[in-house]
């Protein structure tokens, strides 16, 4: 018996004293000496956090003695009281847009038409053939804020083709010799956009909407492989912003296969929620295969358009623009018809998500919503952009379960003329972040890249504190329709997971979900609000797989 005892006491020295090394479980990667702020859908308290992963997967957290216990890990980074957040999600993108921008001349922002012309002229010396192409400029910051016309881009470019679009996309400037070869040299009427005219009756270059599509469908299309590299080398632009999961928001079947193919061979690490285009022959494309879905491409979505742009004033109003009196912008979508694809595309099973920029493409949508759903549901059907709608219109969101998906640097960027397109009281209720939150309680957030900015640093600023990367307005733009810090980091988070029909994956840091985190130097709930911006990146993990460090 007395031997019993002294072995019972040996063996229970020996696990106090080597306890700490005692490890019953392995994981290829633990991180420790964190803080995490979780994103599980409790109030967000920012705690010391260890994490434990294995195939890709969170299979612990907690303490950092009983994480490091408790596991094995091939792998253990020391992140140094650095905070921890699930990786970033941008639930309204271009992201297909943004890496094929990359191949063209950036207009962005350019501040005067001279100076979109002289960098059209240094882009064309070292791309000599073919079509000159770019995109970013913004007549409304420019003085005077008006359209630019094709004349000296002619002189520039008699022979070249030239078409550049506007920030956008919903407008472009085109030169005589690609007006030449669309066969628009003369101005006509055309279905969902117009042709803007000189005086004498002539194409000033400027075309609005339909009439840019029109143009674009002669634009020869980059081939496969230049799509390829551009696709993989724009993720790493993402990757060290902390983005881990992207909706890109429009695109061809074909571009869909070719992010699933880039996928397979390991080449493209971002997470894709593909949304097709449903326009034809795509969608007719996108209806044959049916809603599909990978480890990392969801590829259930319809992405419609109803509306233009309001800086381009196509976006449909009840009441004519403020600052054009004869106009009310332009309905994409014959009702009939689009109620038949809806109808459709909910037997198939497929979510849908619209833009709709304008109250009256709204209320046109949400009706039409109301009328497919027949009551609160969970298809999660969208709503894209929502930056004008009435008042009135806000409880059609509610009783069909309509998701408002918003980009708050839209506020910030349209804030300097918004106000003239719309008129004293339109503007007040517009871009109204905090009232669409309250209609179901989430509001996913996104930067509509290369719309505007990439940076989800500057989508969390414009939606707390309502003001431009410079600071203005010290006051902030329409302050009482921000959103709290805790929503916007939600909206970036499992907010927008769930839009995506993407939660039980991605979104929070919990058990079983994927390991897709991004470390960052400062808790963006506490800090000083003018150093949000200032936030320091520090490493991005998919899956496991660190993507983005900075110190390399």
């Amino acid at each position: 018996m007395r031997y019993c005892f002294q072995l019972l006491g040996f063996c229970i020295l020996t696990i106090l004293h080597t306890g700490c090394n005692f490890k019953s479980n392995h994981a290829d990667l633990i991180l420790h000496n964190a803080v995490g702020l979780v994103c599980d859908g409790s109030p967000l308290n920012a705690s010391s956090i260890a994490i434990a992963i294995e195939n890709g997967k969170i299979v612990a957290t907690g303490p950092e003695r009983e994480i490091l216990n408790s596991f094995n890990a091939d792998v253990k980074i020391d992140l140094r009281q650095a905070v921890v957040y699930p990786g970033l999600i941008d639930a309204h993108a271009h992201f297909t847009g943004y890496a094929l921008s990359t191949l063209e001349v950036d207009l962005v922002g350019s501040e005067s038409y001279d100076e979109v012309l002289s960098r059209l002229k240094t882009f064309s010396k070292s791309h000599t053939s073919g079509w000159l192409t770019g995109r970013g400029w913004d007549q409304n910051k420019w003085t005077p804020s008006t359209y630019p016309t094709l004349t000296l881009l002619d002189n520039l470019f008699p022979s070249r083709p030239v078409a550049i679009r506007r920030i956008d996309g919903h407008a472009l400037l085109a030169n005589s010799a690609a007006l030449r070869i669309a066969g628009m040299t003369e101005v006509r009427s055309i279905k969902g956009g117009e042709m803007i005219s000189f005086e004498d009756g002539s194409p000033s270059g400027v075309l609005i909407d339909g009439a840019a599509d029109s143009l674009l469908a002669f634009i020869p299309p980059h081939d496969g492989p230049t799509k390829d590299v551009a696709l993989i080398q724009a993720q790493h632009d993402l990757f060290a912003l902390g983005l881990t999961t992207v909706v890109d928001a429009g695109l061809d079947v074909a571009d869909i296969r070719r992010i699933d193919s880039l996928h397979r061979t390991g080449d493209l690490k971002i997470r894709i929620v593909a949304m097709a285009s449903g326009t034809y022959p795509n969608l007719d494309s996108a209806f044959a295969i049916g809603p599909h879905r990978t480890d990392r491409l969801i590829a259930q979505s319809i992405k419609f358009y109803m509306d233009g742009s309001l800086g381009s004033r196509g976006a449909a109003l009840l009441e004519p623009y403020s600052d054009r009196q004869t106009h009310s912008g332009f309905i994409f979508q014959d009702s009939a018809e689009f109620r038949t694809t809806l109808d459709l595309a909910n037997e198939l099973g497929f979510q849908v998500a619209t833009h709709c920029i304008g109250d009256s493409a709204v209320r046109n949508v949400l009706n039409l919503y109301n009328s497919v759903l027949g009551g609160q549901n969970d298809k999660r059907w969208r709503i894209e952009h929502a930056q004008v709608v009435s008042p009135s219109d806000l409880p059609l969101f509610t009783s069909a379960s309509v998701i408002p998906s918003v980009q708050p640097t839209h506020a910030t960027s349209d804030m300097y003329w918004a106000g003239k397109r719309l008129g004293r009281n339109r503007i007040r209720t517009a871009y109204a972040y905090r009232d669409l939150q309250d209609v179901l309680g989430l509001l996913p957030l996104g930067t509509d890249m290369p719309v505007e900015d990439i940076d989800p640093r500057k989508t969390f600023y414009a939606a707390t504190i309502r003001k431009d990367s410079e600071g203005y307005p010290s006051e902030g733009y329409h302050i009482d329709q921000s959103i709290s810090r805790e929503s916007a980091l939600y909206g970036m988070t499992l907010w927008a997971a769930i839009a995506n029909f993407h939660e039980e994956e991605v979104g929070s840091i919990e058990v079983g979900k994927w390991a897709d985190l991004v470390v960052m130097d400062r808790n963006l709930l506490t800090t000083d609000p003018d150093q949000i911006l200032d936030t320091k990146i520090l490493r991005t993990f998919v899956a496991g797989v660190q993507t983005y460090d900075s110190s390399k």
